[in-house]
């Protein structure tokens, strides 16, 4: 795909990967619609994208609840009139042990809520658009693509339980969808990040930091660019499809 003159939609697309994900697509001439939940970020983005002379509008949405959603995906197609692409960026991390013992005796446990709040935006939230985007894309007969952010903790994580949980179900929707959407000339990978260096993993202990370089075999974190870098690369590869591509500096938890 050329992306000159491209719709994509991104999610979680006020910061962090998300909106590196944007500017790297918006520099090479695509549309970018840009969805958050925060309101106030999203307009520094877009102040941001304006004065780059980058083409964007913003959208806010709560990805976890279908009729915003919906809304969001009408709201678009209203707004430029195709969907050409989606990057299904947003996410959020409750991490906790399944079970926390001292002495031999459970103290606490990984909390219901904490599970579901991660399933829902991170696993619920991707099918939700994935499903919105390809149903325009089918009615508007666009060959679009369609792009997860899954993670290498989909392997399994400690303390992860919920996030991996739902970034293995990331990767088996990826390759499901593009069994089935194949036929509309609609391709679907995804992404598995390893130890990006954005707002979430800057609120790690340094001390922590430290020892999580040390386990990566390219001794550094990566960087927002190099995500977005690999998005770029899945959509003007017109035959890359059903993948997830693992950017992790050899980590592989």
């Amino acid at each position: 795909m050329k992306l000159q003159d491209k719709v994509i939609v991104i999610t979680g697309a006020a910061r962090g990967l998300g909106n590196a994900i944007a500017q790297e697509l918006a520099s090479s001439g695509a549309k970018i619609a840009l969805v958050d939940i925060n309101e106030e970020q999203l307009q520094d983005a877009l102040q941001d994208f304006e004065q780059k002379g980058f083409q964007a509008k913003t959208y806010i949405a709560n990805v976890a609840n279908e009729d915003s959603v919906i809304s969001l995906f009408e709201n678009i197609m209203a707004d430029f009139g195709q969907i050409d692409g989606l990057v299904n960026n947003a996410g959020i991390i409750r991490d906790g042990m399944l079970v926390k013992a001292k002495d031999g005796q459970v103290v606490d446990t990984l909390s219901l809520s904490s599970w579901q709040q991660v399933i829902d935006v991170n696993l619920t939230g991707v099918f939700l658009c994935g499903r919105e985007a390809a149903k325009h894309m089918v009615n508007g007969q666009t060959q679009g693509v369609l792009v997860n952010i899954s993670s290498i903790s989909r392997n399994g994580n400690v303390g992860q339980s919920n996030y991996a949980a739902a970034k293995a179900g990331v990767s088996a929707m990826t390759t499901t969808w593009a069994k089935e959407l194949a036929r509309f000339g609609i391709r679907s990978a995804a992404i598995a990040p390893g130890f990006i260096e954005t707002e979430m993993t800057q609120m790690i202990k340094p001390e922590i930091l430290d020892k999580i370089r040390q386990t990566i075999p390219l001794q550094a974190m990566g960087k927002p660019d190099n995500i977005a870098q690999t998005v770029k690369f899945i959509f003007e590869n017109d035959y890359i499809s059903g993948r997830t591509i693992e950017v992790d500096g050899a980590l592989r938890l």
